[in-house]
């Protein structure tokens, strides 16, 4: 089964985009980030008709996830759990059933939480902690799960060009990069990393000062998996080429193969 991730900065600007990769790529579940629209006005029939199951987690103008899965998604939640009054769609969850494995996937997009210090920085902070606490739940249950999606940090200096411009960026903070390693510690596997090491792959280049031709890029679209999730790990890729084609996002997809 190929499962992606992949923010997609806006669905309206990524109408044509994003169905093109789909016909490339042919992923099996993909969860998405940043589709930036309220759920009536997403546009599922495009996606449908490629033979996907659609759900959303939609909000107006920002944030906003979903999944796209050509499996029945069940049993599918929205909401990180933890926090009632946190109206901001950032998760959402669903169960996919393969050959010999029921796989809870869930899709994320993780705050970024600048400036530092400030409120968007405590928020991002408290998100960890809950996001922690759901996959403590997960693994209490012995239920096979992979979180994937936008999480806004850069685990280590690797997986920045230029390390040394993110210092004080939330995404770099050492508050923000321990919650990531207790997150890890736990026993999830970072995908990517288990698969490729050393430094210079990226997933991320902002559209200023030309960092996409300049290769000033930073690796922040993850999938962390569960035990049993990765042992059945086969393959772990980002898509690069795709931010250099016409309209694209900033961010590319990034995908793994497993055996369920």
């Amino acid at each position: 089964m190929k499962i992606a991730s992949f923010n997609i900065n806006g669905i309206k600007a990524r109408v044509a985009a994003l169905p093109d990769w789909l016909d490339e790529a042919q992923p099996d579940v993909v969860v998405l980030q940043e589709i930036k629209s309220v759920d009536e006005a997403f546009p599922r029939e495009m996606l449908e008709e490629r033979g996907y199951n659609v759900e959303t987690h939609g909000q107006k103008s920002f944030n906003g996830v979903a999944i796209l899965s050509k499996l029945p998604l069940e049993d599918v939640t929205r909401g990180l759990p933890g926090d009632d009054e946190d109206d901001q769609a950032r998760w959402i969850e669903a169960t996919v059933v393969g050959d010999d494995l029921a796989l809870r996937v869930c899709g994320l997009y993780l705050p970024n939480g600048n400036p530092v210090p400030g409120p968007k920085y405590e928020y991002k902070l408290a998100w960890m902690t809950r996001l922690q606490a759901r996959a403590e739940a997960l693994l209490a249950e012995e239920t096979p799960f992979l979180m994937a999606g936008d999480y806004n940090i850069i685990p280590q200096a690797e997986d920045a060009a230029k390390p040394d411009n993110w210092r004080e960026d939330a995404l770099f903070r050492p508050e923000s990069r321990a919650a990531w390693r207790r997150l890890v510690n736990l026993g999830l596997t970072d995908a990517f990393r288990a698969r490729t090491q050393g430094p210079g792959h990226y997933s991320f280049w902002d559209y200023q000062a030309g960092a996409w031709n300049r290769n000033n890029g930073i690796r922040i679209d993850h999938f962390l998996l569960s035990p049993t999730v990765a042992d059945r790990l086969r393959a772990c890729q980002i898509d690069r080429d795709v931010r250099g084609r016409d309209k694209p996002s900033d961010h590319v997809p990034i995908w793994v193969e497993l055996e369920i």
